[in-house]
């Protein structure tokens, strides 16, 4: 009797507990906005602690937006990783990375802006225009305050900065250091409203696997190819099985020029062969199982600058 009453008193605490986690919990939409190779998707990847968005050394490596998402028994933080906003629409593809960036920042609850200290640009200046015309707290985080020498050496950049506008708050960042990490997740927490979960608690992104994985693959053509080829080229999944412990995948590289089909390959494919190498290690740490990576390169004509191609291709 004594066990069944100590149950049922369990039961009730758990209840209990519960309303009041409900009560209490917070969830919302952070959209992550600033120009282009500035660190979003890197900063994104430290605030929800895995790897999730790709990241290079080159401007516009970001193409989609993708919702990276980080719960907890107190809030679910739904971050909105977002093509960088920059100059021009030099083709259909340059239109719909800036499309989707001033779209996807349209219904969040708070802002994250980053810029890099002491830098200020063209760039900069159009992610401003986009934000003015939302409503909602927006955080200016200012990346590589450690390679200042003094704290006083930011006012100038910051009083530059006030002329034009005014934050919500203030956070500076010294390389994504583990405490300022969990410091700007309280703040960001601050500012979202008293909810229910949007996403189920077990996801960490809207997207696919199919989608992530062919991500990954992009992320290594992008760190390991020179000039303007790593533009001119997209990734398609054509194949994606699961067999027991082993995911097998076949993947299309698109190029837009058929001489750019051997630089990718590389002599005697060593290339590709690199690439397909990272890409898997990528792809085995995400899924959590082995991966049997096949890659073949084919040529589409004018795939970025058609919108039907783009479309297609994922690009919608």
């Amino acid at each position: 009797m004594c066990t069944n009453f100590i149950k049922k008193i369990k039961k009730i605490m758990i209840k209990i507990n519960n309303k009041i986690t409900k009560s209490n919990f917070k969830s919302g939409f952070i959209g992550v906005v600033g120009r282009p190779n500035v660190g979003k998707s890197t900063l994104i990847n430290e605030l929800i602690g895995r790897k999730l968005s790709i990241t290079s050394h080159r401007p516009q490596t970001t193409r989609h937006r993708i919702h990276a998402i980080d719960t907890t028994d107190n809030y679910q933080m739904v971050f909105v990783d977002t093509p960088g906003i920059h100059m021009g629409n030099y083709k259909a593809i340059n239109s719909y990375m800036n499309r989707v960036a001033s779209l996807a920042i349209m219904d969040v609850d708070v802002i994250l802006w980053l810029i890099e200290v002491g830098k200020w640009t063209k760039e900069d200046l159009r992610v401003l225009e986009h934000i003015t015309q939302i409503d909602v707290p927006v955080i200016l985080c200012i990346n590589k305050i450690d390679k200042l020498k003094s704290p006083q050496e930011v006012l100038p950049f910051l009083n530059k900065i006030f002329q034009k506008y005014q934050p919500t708050d203030l956070f500076p960042l010294s390389a994504f250091k583990k405490n300022d990490i969990c410091v700007l997740r309280e703040l960001v927490l601050q500012y979202l409203p008293k909810q229910t979960l949007i996403f189920d608690a077990d996801y960490i992104t809207d997207r696919s696997e199919k989608f992530i994985v062919a991500e990954f693959i992009r992320e290594k053509l992008m760190r390991h190819l020179k000039d303007e080829l790593p533009y001119d080229l997209t990734v398609e999944i054509e194949q994606f099985e699961q067999d027991r412990n082993l995911q097998r995948i076949a993947s299309h590289i698109f190029v837009d020029k058929a001489s750019q089909k051997n630089i990718v390959i590389g002599n005697k494919g060593v290339m590709l062969k690199l690439i397909g190498t990272e890409a898997r290690k990528s792809i085995e740490g995400f899924l959590d199982r082995k991966v049997f990576l096949k890659l073949r390169v084919k040529v589409k004509q004018g795939w970025s600058d058609d919108k039907r191609a783009l479309a297609s291709l994922g690009y919608d």
